[in-house]
């Protein structure tokens, strides 16, 4: 097999394990100059996202907490397909590849024709994609490995529709959990998991952590209380909510991509954002957040 097609952004890997460490590289971020119309009393340096890797069918990016991937009713900045049509200009297609929830963040694929989105979504739907994720959970994991197979269907008790649940009529699912390390802060013991699923049904990862008993931090929806997501969705949070919540967005990033395509093995790494990495290496975490992520 030939050696992979390595790109990452960043070293935070070293804190991991032997086999996760990568060298230092600082990310590519990238920049445009754009008048973006009426709401916008002056055009504005933005900066996009910060980019893994680019050729002429293939772009890979490190997508930020708190960011969706399709479009909205916001300014040209809200979304991340958005935001991609901005940096490729309007004489290239793009098409998402994969997608993550909105405040997941890690490596997102955008293929730039028809027929590597066709060829690269192939990978994924055949399960030929390795996905490595990174979260961090309450509570301390007390097995050092598990896998969770519990099947996945709609939460017809909940009252946010988009909920799903673990129930026996539901469609398979399997997700690998390692602990990589069980720490403590002031807010409660905790525990940072490598993750790697197997399927990828609808918010799996988040589900398999409740039903194991260790909620995501920061999980506005299965973190037990459904209001949260509420309150935030009609943003009126309170303070109060804020400092349960712990951190700005659910602690899940997609740290890694593996696969095979056009002959050549293709791994891509992407180093969480500073809120994640500070939480885990203990440093203060303030609720003072609602500015950016409301």
């Amino acid at each position: 097999m030939n050696s992979p097609e390595r790109t990452q952004g960043g070293g935070w890997f070293a804190l991991l394990r032997e086999q996760w460490q990568v060298a230092p590289a600082k990310p590519d971020f990238r920049f445009v100059l754009v008048s973006v119309g009426p709401w916008f009393k002056t055009s504005e340096v933005a900066e996009l996202f910060p980019i893994l890797h680019e050729d002429a069918d293939l772009l890979a990016i490190n997508k930020p907490a708190g960011l969706v991937c399709h479009p909205t009713k916001g300014d040209v900045y809200s979304s991340l397909i958005s935001r991609v049509r901005l940096h490729l200009g309007d004489a290239v297609s793009a098409h998402l590849v994969n997608r993550l929830d909105r405040e997941t963040s890690g490596v997102i694929l955008i293929a730039k024709s028809p027929v590597a989105d066709a060829a690269l979504k192939k990978l994924f739907a055949q399960r030929q994609v390795e996905k490595e994720y990174l979260a961090i959970a309450h509570g301390h994991f007390v097995p050092d490995t598990a896998c969770c197979e519990a099947p996945l269907g709609k939460d017809e008790q909940a009252i946010i529709s988009i909920k799903d649940c673990v129930r026996p009529d539901g469609s398979v699912a399997k997700t690998e959990f390692a602990v990589e390390r069980r720490f403590t802060r002031a807010e409660g013991d905790f525990t940072l998991l490598r993750v790697r699923p197997h399927s990828g049904r609808k918010h799996q990862i988040r589900i398999h952590l409740q039903h194991l008993g260790h909620p995501l931090v920061g999980d506005k929806l299965y973190g037990g209380d459904e209001r949260l997501y509420l309150d935030f969705v009609l943003r009126q949070m309170t303070a109060e909510q804020r400092t349960r919540l712990i951190l700005p967005c659910q602690a899940l990033h997609a740290t890694r991509l593996r696969f095979t395509w056009r002959a050549r093995d293709w791994e891509f790494r992407a180093d969480p954002e500073p809120w994640f990495t500070d939480f885990v290496a203990g440093k203060p975490s303030t609720p003072d957040w609602a500015e950016k992520y409301l």
